[in-house]
């Protein structure tokens, strides 16, 4: 099993960055692939990033395309979300997850370990 802990959240005017971390639990960190997901007041919880296993590949919604970066650092056994040019509608609760898995799900159900999440609010 894997216990995971978001930190980083925050309130930041539009235009602004955020980084979000999201540290895991155990030795085996590097057999799960790890996705971002967020969910605003009212909507589904849905995709926001992916990053394989080693880190070598990385997959973004095209929401957040070119603006959010996702990486990992598999000896400290944190994965980050870098948020840039933020704006209102990034506002959400944002959820690291983790999956034992070659690749990448974008499908919230597929992941067996969530962490609590950590408000976003970003303002106009």
């Amino acid at each position: 099993q894997v216990q995971l802990v978001e930190s980083g959240g925050g309130l930041v005017q539009a235009g602004g960055s955020l980084r979000l971390s999201c540290a895991a639990s155990g030795r085996t960190f590097s057999r799960y692939a790890m996705g971002w997901f967020r969910q605003a007041p009212g909507k589904e919880r849905e995709f926001v990033a992916g990053i394989t296993r080693s880190g070598g590949s990385t997959y973004y919604s095209d929401s957040v395309k070119g603006r959010f970066t996702i990486s990992r650092d598999n000896a400290k056994n944190t994965v980050y979300l870098q948020m840039n040019s933020l704006k209102p509608e990034d506002t959400a609760v944002y959820y690291c997850a983790a999956e034992d898995s070659a690749i990448i799900f974008v499908t919230a159900t597929r992941y067996d370990y969530w962490g609590q999440g950590a408000q976003v609010t970003v303002s106009s």
